[in-house]
């Protein structure tokens, strides 16, 4: 079974922000994974299937507590500019 992606899932999660990040990375910013959020909506409307990989990708390492490819996190960041 597939994990869910879309507003239901952020409605439900939990961030702990009492969570120590580590400077080498162990796990996506917090902007990083918002922003994900936010392309992935956008790259839904638009069809882009590139994106939306890369955006559930970056999600998955999120709430997995893995690192996210740095090419990921670029597309991403870069979506709108």
């Amino acid at each position: 079974m597939l994990p869910q992606f879309g507003t239901a899932v952020r409605k439900n999660k939990i961030l702990n922000k009492s969570l120590p990040v580590d400077a080498g990375g162990s796990a996506p910013e917090k902007a990083s994974v918002d922003a994900a959020w936010l392309v992935l909506e956008a790259a839904n409307d638009l069809g882009d299937h590139a994106a939306i990989a890369a955006c559930r990708r970056v999600i998955d390492a999120e709430l997995n507590g893995t690192v996210a490819g740095s090419a990921d996190i670029d597309l991403v960041l870069g979506y709108f500019r």
